[in-house]
């Protein structure tokens, strides 16, 4: 079992990730730290697989915090949980070698993506001794797994790209489910299952439209 150190300095926030941690049976939360500097105190003395960590917190945030997990050679993976989407944080974060990064409020399911990520990194390495370059690519695919693995269960690749196909042809207007269903040919039930985990996952927009002279519809287009 994995164990799992959660260092978020909002209460609400931290009891979420801790309950996500524990539907996966493969993981244990072994401590909770309210900011960086508590979090290096726990790691002195405290073996910890993996960290979910937060980036705005006090007295330590977590790139500081984790430049000093490096720093001090501290043998431990991260995942930063963080409402911080700009593309200089996410570079950040990659440069320092994170497994994923979650922008807040992110998805039970998306959660549990990053948990699998992380152990089918971890599962590669532990059953390899000796390193070529067939078994580092090995690795290297396993650690970014298939797209098709990375869905929630009900979503498929092929569905999926059918969508976004469509979408990324009428990039410059919005487009009801409707629409979507008929010119796909897939169900209006099936079209609004996976425009909600597209919006839900960054990769779409999706805004009510009011102006329908009867009930509100839902828009959809694809991010540009």
């Amino acid at each position: 079992m994995y164990k799992v150190l959660v260092v978020e300095d909002d209460p609400m926030v931290a009891m979420i990730n801790e309950q996500y941690i524990l539907k996966n049976k493969s993981f244990s939360v072994c401590g909770k730290c309210k900011d960086g500097l508590s979090a290096l105190e726990f790691l002195e003395v405290n073996s910890v697989d993996l960290i979910i960590m937060d980036v705005y917190m006090p007295k330590l945030d977590g790139f500081e915090t984790l430049r000093q997990i490096r720093k001090k050679q501290i043998s431990t993976d991260v995942i930063m949980v963080t409402a911080a989407n700009d593309r200089e944080s996410l570079e950040e974060a990659l440069h320092l070698g994170i497994v994923d990064y979650l922008v807040k409020p992110f998805t039970f399911e998306r959660f549990q993506i990053a948990l699998q990520k992380y152990i089918a990194q971890h599962k590669a390495l532990d059953e390899l001794d000796i390193l070529n370059q067939k078994s580092i690519d090995f690795i290297m695919d396993s650690s970014r797994k298939k797209s098709e693995d990375l869905h929630p269960k009900g979503i498929q690749e092929k569905t999926l790209s059918v969508i976004l196909d469509h979408l990324k042809e009428n990039q410059s207007k919005w487009l009801t489910g409707d629409e979507i269903a008929e010119k796909t040919g897939l169900t209006a039930v099936t079209v609004r299952r996976y425009m909600n985990y597209l919006v839900e996952s960054g990769k779409a927009q999706g805004e009510i439209n009011y102006e329908t002279g009867g009930r509100p519809c839902m828009l959809y287009r694809v991010e540009r």
